[in-house]
């Protein structure tokens, strides 16, 4: 499959989604307060009145206001940031040059309303920024709650923001201005608008004002079910690109390969059959509820996402602390957060992880929806880089595996001088394996992902059956250079893995993990089933 439209700013790029919404009291922004820090905004910030999830890592920042949290296990000043200083959008700007993004999605709610003021100063912010950094941006319409939306969003764009259309660094796909509309169709009180509603406000941005339109719409916009309304087909076909919501969606790995299966491959026909580009949603997941996975599951969306062959990426979203699924730096640890901030920080599964971690995968990660590295269901990127090499094509690196049947860590006991077992409760380096993906060998929506790999053990050589062993198929590690004995292919099927030896058998921890793992089971099952562990 091949997108609809030639390569653009959208099409064939890496896209995030921009709130640049936080002020702080004595920022002297036109808000006031701590808008979307606290619920309370005319209230200090403080464990009674605190809108955030996440804490952000504040070291990046040159200017910050005191909080009325607790001091940092260090006795630093619990301090926030202000996106009405313009150094904060600059410094967002120049992480997202770093991370590869190349176009931002800056949110425009009813700007009509009370936040109307502080969206207007903050969007020159943004212009000037993008011109400096070279990352483009475009106005994304949130019409959530906005009843008066239809004639209040032209005027919006006429009297304002079309005017930032024709300034550099404004997104241009096709040669026409990139505008969104995030909303329509959505079956909840939010977004009552008619179909013939939605269709007028599209056809005038289409038609009259000549841009190429985005819908952020429903997860199930194709079935009309669930959170779509049901009759607005012809809604969602008029847009230039569709670009379904999936936040609060999924939690775990095999959420993400059912939504490949049952949204994203269909979607991506649907859209390849009117003429539409489609532009999915990855997300790096909500950090409180601990379904990241040190970064597995972000890796996990954004694979699926690149072997659609689909026309950009959406990444939800960039600095959403309000939900924990920011890619933006966040507390590395408890120390970085205020001493009484309740919520996890970036190591919550005991994996030590870099501020800038999510930044990373994402530069990783585009690099493989770009064909500019390879397309590799292992995550490549080290929560904590010095751990090993991290030159494309990348292995994973210092990586343990556990065997389900009896939750023990495989060893490579003696340096990797005895065959490998399951026995071990704590991860050490005869613990620790290279896996190295050699190449990918299925996309078909309904199975599970498969890729040959071959794997290191601590004494750097490869492991391979030994055919001459007392058990015959036995796994040791002895050999200096890969060949065919040493390529197994692992299947993926989301929480678990197995793998298929060189001599068609599956690798089992034999003797329900007492034994060795020996290369002998015809098919895969309980036995025979792996996690990895970082």
């Amino acid at each position: 499959m091949a997108p609809c439209s030639p390569p653009g700013d959208v099409v064939g790029k890496i896209t995030t989604g921009y709130q640049a919404w936080f002020t702080c009291d004595g920022d002297n922004s036109p808000m006031g307060g701590w808008w979307h820090w606290a619920p309370d905004r005319c209230k200090m910030i403080c464990p009674g009145n605190n809108g955030v999830i996440s804490w952000p890592a504040m070291q990046y920042y040159s200017k910050a206001y005191d909080t009325g949290f607790s001091p940092h296990n260090d006795g630093t000043p619990a301090r926030l940031f202000s996106n009405y200083d313009e150094d904060t959008v600059r410094v967002h700007f120049n992480m997202m040059k770093d991370a590869g993004i190349d176009t931002a999605a800056l949110q425009r709610f009813n700007p009509c309303g009370g936040e109307g003021p502080i969206r207007d100063a903050v969007t020159p912010f943004i212009q000037r920024a993008a011109e400096a950094t070279g990352v483009k941006w475009y106005c994304m319409y949130d019409v959530s709650g906005w009843h008066n939306m239809a004639q209040e969003m032209r005027n919006d764009w006429v009297t304002k923001m079309s005017a930032y259309a024709s300034m550099p660094g404004y997104a241009f796909q096709n040669g026409k201005p990139v505008v969104c509309i995030w909303g329509f169709g959505f079956n909840d009180d939010n977004h009552k608008f008619s179909p013939e509603e939605c269709l007028d406000v599209i056809r005038w941005f289409k038609e009259e004002q000549g841009v190429y339109l985005i819908g952020g719409v429903p997860t199930w916009w194709r079935k009309g079910i669930s959170d779509s309304r049901a009759g607005y087909e012809e809604v969602y076909r008029s847009f230039n690109m569709l670009s379904p919501w999936m936040v609060g969606r999924a939690s775990k790995l095999r959420d993400l390969d059912h939504f490949y299966r049952e949204a994203n491959r269909p979607d991506q026909e649907e859209c390849e059959k009117y003429g539409v580009d489609y532009q999915p949603c990855v997300m790096p997941g909500d950090l409180s509820t601990g379904c990241r996975l040190h970064g597995d599951f972000y890796w996990r969306h954004f694979y699926n996402t690149a072997r659609l062959g689909c026309a950009g990426v959406y990444v939800s979203m960039f600095d959403e602390y309000n939900e924990g699924n920011q890619i933006a730096p966040t507390a590395e640890n408890k120390d970085q957060q205020p001493a009484d901030f309740p919520h996890p920080a970036l190591d919550e599964d005991g994996v030590p992880c870099t501020a800038d971690y999510y930044l990373r995968i994402t530069r990783d990660a585009g690099a493989m929806f770009k064909g500019e590295a390879p397309l590799t269901v292992l995550r490549p990127t080290e929560p904590w880089p010095g751990k090993g090499p991290c030159n494309i094509p990348h292995p994973r690196v210092d990586i343990a595996v556990r065997a389900r049947v009896n939750f023990k860590l495989v060893c490579a006991a003696a340096n990797g001088g005895k065959p490998l077992i399951a026995n071990r409760d704590n991860p050490g380096p005869w613990e620790r394996f290279t896996f190295e993906t050699v190449d990918i060998l299925n996309n078909e929506p309904d199975a599970p992902l498969k890729s040959t790999v071959r794997i290191k053990a601590c004494n750097g050589k490869y492991l391979s059956p030994d055919m001459n062993a007392d058990k015959p198929g036995i796994l040791v590690a002895t050999a200096d250079k890969p060949g065919d004995n040493e390529t197994f292919v692992l299947i993926d099927s989301g929480d678990a893995f197995s793998l298929c030896a060189s001599n068609g058998k599956y690798v089992q921890a034999s003797d329900a993990g007492s034994g060795p793992l020996v290369a002998w089971a015809p098919d895969a099952g309980w036995w025979e089933s792996f996690e990895f562990v970082d």
